[in-house]
């Protein structure tokens, strides 16, 4: 039991570590490439935060877990597709009532508190795609066959592919929120040619880095698996509480540093264009790998999730605004969710 709590721990010490390093390499490729800062951050920047989530479900899926009821194919299966509902539930709840609270707690420091400074547009429209997308994944659950999930699978993919296309011609100008680009990590060990790093050195690092995330991604999911069996709580419930709070809020607490310098459009753009990417193309891979049938908690995990969305969709289309107070509400849905697994209600 010990052995398997070390390794759970270490194995997403490595996953962290790894979308450090291959985050920091896709920022400096995007520069390398010319790519705007603002397309780097919404679009290179969401993917690498996003990486720890994508690879667990995939490892899981592809690979299975050992040991007991949750192994096998079948607990792969469960493990993966609660990775992937767990990083939309987790992103429009836990992660907006932390940034709501950040805002409350710098509510002195803030002039027009407390109303927040956000572009309206941007998060208005990545909100709405998240609501559309999501929705139509989790109703992809109560198609017949999976010939006509298939059909959900194109939809997901061609509408994060119209939203990447709406990011970089997006008119709207920078508003130097932009954080500042860390120098690259293997030029800094290895070349040491300080802000001019070659384009070998930076692919080099992303590939790394993708080994190290695919390593720890397999290790968690034994751990996970092993865990569910001795506790017998279902492996999906623990993938979709423990991977994305270990993987992605630690990322999303650059939102609550962004929001105590004033800059909230980046804060908030940081999780919904995350919550965009892993409402549309993570869940088509969950319908491409797996029956996507999901159970009761996936199911009220999914509700609460677009409960909360919908409830600043709604702030910001009738009052064109947003407050922190809509933004803590997440939490409330969150604590729900929790309560009810604790309470036995959710297995």
């Amino acid at each position: 039991m010990l052995v398997n709590v070390v390794k759970l721990i270490l194995s997403l010490a490595v996953i962290l570590m790894g979308a450090e390093i291959f985050t920091n390499g896709v920022e400096w490729l995007g520069k390398k490439l010319k790519l705007s800062e603002g397309a780097v951050g919404s679009l290179l920047a969401a993917v690498g935060t996003a990486l720890p989530e994508t690879m667990i479900p995939v490892i899981a899926i592809l690979f299975g877990t050992s040991g007991g009821e949750a192994g096998g194919h079948g607990g792969g299966h469960e493990i993966g597709i609660g990775a992937i509902l767990g990083a939309p539930f987790m992103l429009s709840t836990l992660a907006m009532f932390v940034s709501g609270m950040a805002v409350i707690y710098h509510r002195k420091k803030r002039g027009n508190y407390p109303v927040m400074n956000v572009n309206p547009v941007v998060m208005e429209r990545d909100l709405k795609f998240f609501l559309i997308v999501y929705s139509i994944a989790i109703l992809a659950a109560f198609l017949p066959t999976h010939n006509l999930k298939m059909f959900v699978i194109i939809f997901l993919v061609a509408a994060y592919g119209y939203y990447v296309y709406l990011t970089l011609t997006d008119p709207c100008p920078d508003d130097g929120d932009e954080e500042h680009l860390a120098e690259c990590y293997f030029d800094k060990v290895f070349t040491k040619s300080g802000n001019d790093p070659v384009l070998g050195i930076i692919i080099t690092q992303v590939i790394f880095a993708l080994g190290l995330i695919v390593l720890g991604a397999n290790f968690f999911v034994q751990s996970i698996g092993f865990m569910a069996d001795v506790f017998g709580v279902p492996a999906f419930v623990l993938s979709l509480i423990i991977a994305p709070i270990a993987t992605e809020l630690p990322e999303k607490f650059n939102s609550v540093i962004w929001i105590a310098q004033g800059k909230d459009t980046l804060a908030l753009g940081n999780i919904t264009g995350a919550m965009v990417f892993q409402s549309s193309l993570i869940p088509a891979l969950g319908i491409a790998l797996t029956d996507w049938n999901l159970t009761t908690g996936a199911l009220i995990s999914a509700v609460l999730a677009i409960a909360s969305s919908l409830i600043i969709y709604s702030q910001l289309k009738m009052r064109n605004v947003v407050t922190p107070y809509t933004l803590v509400i997440g939490g409330v849905f969150y604590l729900v969710f929790i309560s009810m697994v604790f309470l036995g209600l959710i297995h």
